[in-house]
């Protein structure tokens, strides 16, 4: 074989039809789109229609909603810091924080934080210090001797008056509620 002898396997190189070449090819004139309308005009179509049938994205059942409140903490299990331990990858001698797990490659970007969770062990005493994290994982913290403090706190989210919003102003009544109750 010689670069002169390269070619293509048979069939896999398909010439492009050439259109508006004359009636006589079968593809003249209006090349195979019909007469006018979206579809016949160039750089258009038509997403989502399916020629008059109710189209997908209508016939399926909606569920939910995205809650734009919703809290976004990136996700950390015990198993993965006691890897990252004995790799020497997370130095313990200091306070692990959302910087040191950062660099230590453990978790990306999150708007609120770290949440710690309980999947796996740890073997090693550390301090701790993240936004949020589950009994479950705190306990497991404790009884390898190391502590977990947790620094999140819920945004309160203001109107333009700067007040805080009515879903905030509503729990701050029913607090004061349940604490007129139960005391």
């Amino acid at each position: 074989m010689k670069l002169n002898e390269i070619r293509n396997n048979p069939g896999a190189h398909k010439r492009k039809t050439k259109v508006g070449r004359g009636s006589s090819s079968g593809m003249g004139k209006t090349s195979g789109r019909g007469v006018k309308g979206a579809k016949a005009r160039t750089g258009t179509k038509v997403y989502g229609f399916e020629g008059g049938q109710m189209p997908l994205h209508m016939r399926i059942p909606k569920r939910g909603f995205n809650n734009i409140f919703a809290s976004d903490f990136a996700e950390v299990n015990l198993g993965r810091i006691q890897k990252a331990i004995d790799e020497k990858r997370l130095d313990v001698s200091g306070k692990i924080d959302l910087e040191t797990l950062k660099k230590a490659g453990l978790v990306a970007k999150s708007r609120d934080g770290v949440r710690l969770l309980a999947k796996g062990e740890i073997k090693t005493k550390l301090d701790i210090e993240v936004a949020g994290a589950s009994a479950s994982a705190v306990e497991a913290v404790k009884k390898a001797g190391g502590s977990v403090v947790t620094t999140f706190k819920k945004k309160v989210h203001m109107n333009k008056k700067g007040e805080p919003g009515k879903k905030a102003q509503r729990r701050v009544k029913s607090a004061e509620k349940r604490a007129s109750r139960g005391g």
